[in-house]
């Protein structure tokens, strides 16, 4: 019952009184960004697989300038993240129009995080399991290593969360993460500026 009806109703009820409280807070940070990314906008949409493996556009503050070199090619993540910008992901506020996308039906408070569209053909049948719930803005892969993980360990950990999803494990992962976000733990892989590319393999 939780599973297939509850957990959507009461993710659309806690989104839109969330969004009511902190939308003076998210109109700040709006400003922030806007110019701290030097123009670049506060706000960037990508696609990502959801239920089912569905398309849709996944709605994030932007942490990056849009900084080129003198060929017209980005310059690396790690010289694009703007101090306030680090401040934003380290905190995970960059997550939080997320909350739109939870409104929509997009996305789940909770459930595994929604990643690349190229990666869909690369996932092992077990893998692919992880499309079968919505989307999540945190989840048991979050709490539990984060980027600072291997892909073959945070997949195992989001079909695991797949088999036993229930109420009182979402209680669970939302106070892990609300830890994690005062911790400030595995926001990046090592050697990395945020996560290295799943080829498969890795």
């Amino acid at each position: 019952m939780y599973k297939n009806g509850l957990k959507r109703v009461l993710d659309f009820t806690i989104v839109l009184c969330a969004l009511i409280v902190i939308s003076p807070i998210l109109l700040v940070i709006t400003v922030w960004l806007h110019f701290a990314n030097k123009g670049a906008g506060a706000f960037f949409t990508q696609a990502r697989p959801g239920k089912n493996g569905k398309i849709f556009r996944v709605i994030k503050f932007k942490t990056m300038t849009d900084e080129r070199d003198k060929d017209g090619n980005l310059l690396p993540d790690a010289q694009r993240l703007t101090k306030v910008g680090r401040l934003v992901r380290s905190t995970s506020i960059d997550e939080l129009p997320q909350l739109i996308n939870v409104l929509k039906g997009d996305m789940a408070l909770i459930g595994p995080r929604p990643l690349l569209p190229q990666y869909l053909p690369l996932y092992s049948k077990e893998q692919a399991r992880r499309h079968e719930v919505r989307p999540g803005i945190t989840g048991w892969a979050q709490v539990n290593g984060r980027n600072a993980i291997s892909w073959t360990r945070k997949f195992e950990l989001d079909v695991w969360y797949v088999d036993h999803i229930s109420f009182a494990l979402d209680v669970k992962i939302v106070f892990m993460t609300i830890k994690k976000v005062f911790v400030r733990e595995g926001i990046s892989q090592e050697g990395q500026a945020t996560m290295e590319f799943f080829n498969g393999k890795n």
